[in-house]
This record gives C-alpha cells, structure tokens and sequence, in this order.
C-alpha cells in the first residue's frame, strides 16, 4: 500500500520568483532543480521535513495544454488556482514575527481556533498558506 505523500505540487508564475519567496523567507531549501524536457522540475523541502517536498510548477505544457495553461495562470492570478499548504510550528505567535520580519506580507494575525493557534497569508502568486500550532490532543 501507500507509505507517505513525498511530493505534493503548486503552481507558480515564476519558479526563480517562488525560489526566492520559499527559499529565501519561509526557510525551505531546494531539493532538485532540473531540466525535465521542456519542464524545470524545481522542488523545494523543509530542512525539518526532508521526506515532504513542494514541486513548484509552471502551468504549461507538457503538464497542460497551452489553452488550459492560460486558463490556470489567470485562477492562480486570482488566488483560485487550487494551491494550498498548510504547515505546523511550535509558536504561532514568533512565527508571524519572524515572517513579518522576513518581508512576508501576513495580514492575518494569530487567532486562537478550536484545534489551536493559526493566521494565513498568500504567496506572491496568490496560493494560500497556513501556519498552526496544534493543540495538543489529550492522550487517552
């Protein structure tokens, strides 16, 4: 059966643009950068979590169509474009400051929710981000 979910994948407008954002102020590192065809294939990874890489993809072929490229730039433009990470951190709070601090534009402030602290923001291409510190589930 299925072990883990070693890459997932978002789309990008610029992958040096997305380098830049996700290497350069969230902390993730490149795991491969390489030619793939006609593709970059450009995945990046947490230095805590290895195993769990992010392909960052530019929406055109050989992927899609060059028609439905064009379709998916504009929803991701729109922030509709299906991308979304969500990422755990022991303090929700020095998190948002180290962003802000970052250059990160983090319009949402932590807020306490059922399951623990959370606050989200966009990347510069419109795809969603969160950030919790999860509560910790009472053993039984």
């Amino acid at each position: 059966m299925l072990n883990t979910i070693s890459i997932t994948q978002i789309y990008v407008l610029d992958q040096d643009r997305a380098l830049d954002f996700y290497v350069g102020k969230l902390g993730f590192e490149v795991k491969t950068d390489q030619q793939f065809g006609p593709m970059r294939f450009l995945t990046v990874a947490l230095p805590s979590d290895p195993g769990h890489a992010v392909l960052l993809e530019l929406p055109a072929p050989p992927s899609v169509s060059p028609e439905l490229a064009e379709q998916v730039r504009d929803l991701v433009t729109r922030g509709a474009g299906g991308g979304h990470l969500f990422f755990t951190t022991d303090d929700a709070h020095k998190t948002h400051a180290a962003l802000r601090e970052k250059g990160v534009d983090v319009p949402e402030e932590p807020v306490v929710q059922p399951y623990g602290i959370d606050f989200g923001f966009r990347d510069p291409f419109g795809n969603s981000i969160r950030v919790a510190q999860m509560t910790p589930q009472p053993s039984t």
